[in-house]
């Protein structure tokens, strides 16, 4: 008997089917990875394993009787970290801890909860809350509160995404060990092909939404444990991760010959707008940028520190930061969770406040945000009541760009 299976499962939203026929059997103790494109419907399956949502048809059971809603059974990390804001990184943790062992005593609670979030490594910032936390350690926090329930059934949706390398790699041995160690059923959603080959059993594909529906499964006949250092160099890896990356490339090209994809428009022609644009008239002359003299700090950090205020004292996120990017070049920032990445962007786009040094821009002291500085955050933020066109649009109308 199948631990847990979805037969004829279909949900749609509105008048949009975004899957349809969903058959899938999953065994007790089987790691299973989904992996497929954005919007395919892979969160909307986890939400239905998970019991939080209910199929509009189909059904699934879970040890051959109907799954029911949600439980301690079913433990699930959401993409997006879903965290108490009033309560610190241990007693978000805790909360899930005391909720499902209630019965234990309440130093051998504290234990469990201690173990979990040393885990993830966040030891140093257990009394840290939420809003103290840089993206990627909020996540770990995600992570941390899942695992500390127990569950007999664990669904990872994407919960990795957000950390840095090394911290990603730590949390995929903890989450394999755990899964080898205490026997637990394993589904994890991602969109790395390597990732699903370290870890899973199977790897099943979504087709492209709406009206997605499960691919082909790719069986991972590859022996544990699985090394990141050997696995590239092992031909049935390369030749399994080949095949895999084929496919979801045949599907996104039938779906763009099919007509439902982009594929052919004509992009417009796009003329770059800077904060002088939005000064006013009288003062814009005065106010022009100069020529820039140094093209090789067109973009300047120089001993940037930023301190953020807490109940605990100050916190430093940066300190002493210096960086200089030439005009056109392509940087990229890498580091732990928690190393001030976001703080750093924030500043340069002038969104946050520098505690001390300065940021110029093209001669310029970064003071204020402006639509010279294009910013795209770890988490969305769009506007709710938007469609997705109208939240492309807003900035155009903002800038006085007239409709066409």
């Amino acid at each position: 008997m199948s631990h847990l299976e979805l037969k004829g499962v279909s949900r749609s939203y509105g008048k949009t089917e975004v899957l349809s026929n969903i058959n899938l059997s999953i065994e007790e103790g089987e790691f299973v990875a989904l992996i497929g494109f954005s919007g395919s419907g892979k969160t909307t399956l986890m939400s239905l394993l998970a019991g939080l949502i209910s199929p509009d048809a189909g059904e699934i059971t879970l040890r051959g009787k109907p799954a029911g809603g949600p439980g301690p059974d079913r433990g699930l990390v959401f993409q997006s970290y879903s965290l108490m804001p009033w309560l610190t990184v241990f007693e978000n943790v805790a909360l899930a801890v005391d909720t499902v062992f209630a019965s234990e005593g309440r130093q051998q609670r504290r234990e469990r909860t201690e173990k979990y979030v040393r885990m993830v490594g966040l030891s140093h910032a257990s009394e840290r809350r939420p809003a103290e936390l840089s993206g990627g350690m909020r996540q770990r926090v995600a992570v941390a509160r899942a695992l500390a329930m127990n569950p007999e059934f664990l669904l990872l949706d994407e919960p990795l995404s957000a950390l840095d390398a090394l911290t990603r790699a730590k949390l995929q041995d903890e989450i394999e060990s755990i899964w080898r160690e205490e026997k637990k059923t394993v589904v994890l959603v991602t969109n790395d092909v390597d990732e699903a080959l370290l870890l899973a059993d199977r790897i099943i594909p979504l087709t492209p939404g709406p009206r997605a529906t499960l691919g082909p499964e790719f069986k991972v006949n590859l022996a544990r444990p699985r090394h990141r250092k050997d696995v590239n160099h092992d031909p049935k890896y390369r030749e399994l991760r080949a095949r895999i990356t084929q496919y979801l490339l045949d599907v996104e090209a039938e779906k763009l010959v099919a007509g439902e994809g982009e594929n052919g428009v004509k992009l417009p022609d796009v003329v770059p707008i800077t904060s002088a644009d939005f000064v006013p008239k009288a003062v814009r002359a005065s106010n022009k940028p100069k020529p820039l003299s140094n093209p090789d700090k067109y973009v300047e950090f120089y001993n940037v520190h930023k301190v953020y205020p807490t109940a605990r004292g100050p916190l430093t996120v940066v300190e002493g930061f210096q960086l200089d990017i030439k005009r056109g070049e392509c940087v990229s920032l890498i580091g732990h969770s928690g190393c001030g990445k976001s703080t750093a962007l924030s500043m340069c786009a002038g969104l946050t406040e520098v505690s001390d040094g300065g940021i110029t821009l093209d001669g310029r002291e970064v003071t204020s945000a402006g639509p010279d500085r294009g910013v795209v955050f770890q988490a969305p933020n769009l506007l709710s009541w938007l469609t997705a066109r109208e939240n492309v649009a807003m900035p155009q109308v903002i800038a006085g760009i007239s409709k066409r």
